[in-house]
This record gives structure tokens, C-alpha cells and sequence, in this order.
């Protein structure tokens, strides 16, 4: 078996594989300020919680856009599996040239995200990323990664709206009936889901025309996309595991 780890600046999606077969997820928060025996604790539940022994974990592999965490997250790994994780960076066999002005800044997700996607999709492709910040990344047909675009997450929008506007309440996430809202709810749901649709549409559309490529699959994933991927014109597949799926394909390469 292989653990696999996507942290982000919201939640650690986990993942269990045996061989290519995911056979357990799991999603936590993310939290700077525990301490490696907690987070191994936490480790410990999940699998005995599964009947998943730990003993038979043979690799860990890490994808990170969270340094503070890093340091206890390492320990833990290395305490309670005896491993020493592979976290993914420089020096690490991806398969995919990098094609920006500086490709240390480029996020881990980012490229773990690539990687799965070209070898699931094949390329030209682009994949939109619902997480915290949702980011549009363009790879080519020669499975080049070409950059993209970074904009504010839905859940960071409709927080600024709540927290910046006096009047307007917290509203849950979900897509309203109509967009001509009845009441301040609905029509803030209205905006958020709807404004956020279109903007999606819109980069989507500007990133194909400047690939200038044809028959360029648009692939979502992240935990809303479900909620903004059945509304656009633009997505074409959701896939809520790739990260994790990259996460194996870049151990398979480097192990």
C-alpha cells in the first residue's frame, strides 16, 4: 500500500492505494498548529477505523502548498510509519516540463494535478482546481506545462461579501432555482454560484484561444466543483480523486 497526501490550505485529502486501486479517502483540516504525535494519532484512528494496517504502508508521498505544516507532518511520517516521505519538488521525476519563467513557484497541487490529467486525458488539456484559490492550468499536447490563472476560491468570495457588507448574512454554498433572487439569500447565492460560472466560462475560453490548439479537454476537480461544473459550458469531465491519482503516478516514476 501507498499513502498519498494533497495538503492544502483548507483541507488534506488522503488517499490509500493498493497497486493502481484507490481503496480508502479520507479529508481533514488542515491545522498548522498540531503537533506530529497528534497528527500521527490521527493517522493511527483512520486506519485502524478501516482495519488498515499500517505496518504494510510501503511509501508516503506528499504534495504541499502549506510550509508550516511541513516540519510536523515529516515527523509524524517518519514516526509512526518509519518512513521517510517523498514530498514532491525539485529533484522529482514528473514527466512534465515546466514552461513558466520560474518553475520552483509553481504549486505542487498544480503539478501533481498536471501529471494525472495528461496521463489519465492525454493533452492538450485544461484543469480547473476548485480548492482555496481556484486555479486554471493549461498542458499541451506535448504535455507541457504551459501556466495558467490563480483567482479567489468560491468559499473566499462569498466569505468576503459576508464579512465586508454590514447587512448580507453568511449564506449556505448552493445553487439557486433561478438567478432573479426573491430574497437576500437566494439572490447571493445567485451571484456567488452564477458570478462564479461565468467567470470560469470566460477564463476558460481566453486560456483556449491563446493555446491555440484544438480539441482541448477541460477538466475540473476540487471539492465544488460538482456544484459549478454542471452549470458551465466549458467542463468537460470532473475527476474529485486526481491529485491524488498524480500523487501515485509520480511514486510510480520515482520509486
Amino acid at each position: 500500500m501507498i499513502l498519498v497526501m494533497d495538503v492544502g490550505n483548507t483541507n488534506i485529502m488522503l488517499g490509500v492505494y493498493e497497486d493502481k486501486k484507490l481503496i480508502q479517502k479520507w479529508k481533514l483540516c488542515t491545522d498548522i498548529d498540531k503537533t506530529s504525535d497528534e497528527i500521527g494519532m490521527l493517522f493511527m484512528n483512520l486506519f485502524n477505523m478501516e482495519n488498515l494496517d499500517v505496518g504494510q504502508v510501503e511509501a508516503v508521498v506528499i504534495a504541499s502548498v502549506v510550509p508550516p505544516i511541513m516540519y510536523s507532518l515529516e515527523h509524524a511520517v517518519k514516526k509512526y510509519f518509519k518512513l521517510k516521505p517523498m514530498v514532491v519538488g525539485p529533484g522529482i521525476k514528473t514527466g512534465i516540463n515546466i514552461r513558466t519563467e520560474n518553475p520552483r513557484e509553481v504549486g505542487a497541487d498544480r503539478i501533481v494535478n498536471a501529471v494525472a490529467a495528461y496521463e489519465i486525458y492525454g493533452g492538450p488539456l485544461i484543469i480547473v482546481d476548485f480548492g482555496t484559490a481556484t486555479t486554471f492550468c493549461a498542458v499541451s499536447s506535448r504535455g507541457e506545462y504551459l501556466g495558467g490563472a490563480i483567482c479567489p476560491g468560491i468559499r473566499i468570495s462569498a466569505d468576503a461579501l459576508f464579512q465586508r457588507a454590514a447587512k448580507l448574512p453568511r449564506v449556505e454554498l448552493c445553487k439557486p432555482d433561478c438567478i432573479i433572487g426573491k430574497n437576500t439569500v437566494t439572490s447571493m447565492q445567485a451571484g456567488i454560484v452564477f458570478g462564479y460560472v461565468g467567470q470560469v466560462d470566460y477564463i476558460v475560453r481566453r486560456m483556449k484561444k491563446e493555446m491555440g490548439e484544438d480539441s482541448i479537454k477541460v477538466v475540473a476537480t476540487g471539492g465544488l466543483a460538482p456544484l459549478i461544473a454542471s452549470e458551465t459550458e466549458t467542463i468537460d469531465v470532473i475527476n474529485e480523486t486526481l491529485t491524488l491519482e498524480g500523487l501515485r503516478i509520480i511514486y510510480e516514476r520515482n520509486r
